[in-house]
């Protein structure tokens, strides 16, 4: 199994990574932005405003090129949100100048995602890969509706409006329990939407979903897959080989 890097990336390699990052997260948000949702993009600062999920932050965000300024993006991006009850900025933990500028704006620190990534080029999957199938997007919008903590229509509404088109997503299924897309950007595989139903987790269904799509991926010549892990997540992309690279913070602004 290839890990990304036997030791730490070097500077060059770490930036380069992130930024590839960044971009498949700019184009996977961005798809999202159709029927009631919208994306709008000016100076390398994107945002997905989901109106008709206003009270989730996770669908309506911010995603940004290294270099661009969201602080000089802020007024009209406080505008495009003023419709919605929370919204985030995706920051990685090294912006520290835009992270202190959010704090400012009354910002708060929801949640630390690990940014992670992994070398494709001769990627073998060390685990046995589940049976799987092509899954639909009510099958993604399912149990992701299911596997996050509010269980009251969000994701499943967010997900379903989005039409997720097969041209940009590839979504994976096993066992009608654990879910995962893959978005292709120059090469890199994003991993998003990975979810498994809360009973039945700790089968490793998530792992073995991903490790199949995984050798896809480099089949069809992508050479690195980037994601963002949560705390639950990370123990089993790293089984995988993922490296981590930071943190991808999420800043987030509620309404009072």
């Amino acid at each position: 199994m290839t890990r990304c890097g036997a030791s730490p990336l070097n500077r060059l390699a770490l930036v380069d990574t992130v930024e590839r990052m960044l971009k498949t997260m700019r184009e996977a948000w961005s798809a999202m932005g159709r029927g009631r949702a919208r994306w709008v993009e000016r100076d390398h600062v994107g945002a997905l405003v989901t109106p008709f999920v206003p009270n989730r932050s996770i669908v309506n965000g911010v995603v940004y090129q290294h270099g661009a300024s969201v602080i000089g993006a802020y007024d009209w991006l406080e505008e495009e949100f003023d419709e919605v009850e929370a919204w985030t900025v995706w920051v990685p933990e090294s912006d520290t100048e835009t992270i202190a500028f959010l704090e400012s704006k009354g910002h708060h620190l929801d949640a630390d995602p690990a940014m992670m990534a992994i070398d494709l080029r001769s990627y073998a999957a060390a685990l046995p890969l589940p049976d799987w199938k092509p899954a639909t997007v009510e099958e993604l919008a399912r149990i992701n509706e299911a596997a996050y903590p509010w269980r009251d229509g969000s994701m499943e509404r967010a997900l379903l409006e989005a039409a997720f088109d097969d041209s940009e997503f590839r979504l994976y299924v096993t066992g009608d329990a654990c879910v995962l897309g893959i978005v292709d950007v120059d090469g890199d595989a994003g991993v998003v939407f990975v979810a498994t139903l809360p009973e039945a987790r700790g089968r490793g269904l998530a792992g073995g979903l991903l490790a199949a799509a995984l050798v896809q991926a480099r089949d069809r010549g992508c050479d690195l897959s980037t994601l963002q892990a949560t705390k639950m997540g990370e123990p089993v992309y790293a089984r995988l080989g993922y490296q981590r690279l930071g943190a991808m913070q999420m800043w987030e602004r509620r309404k009072a």
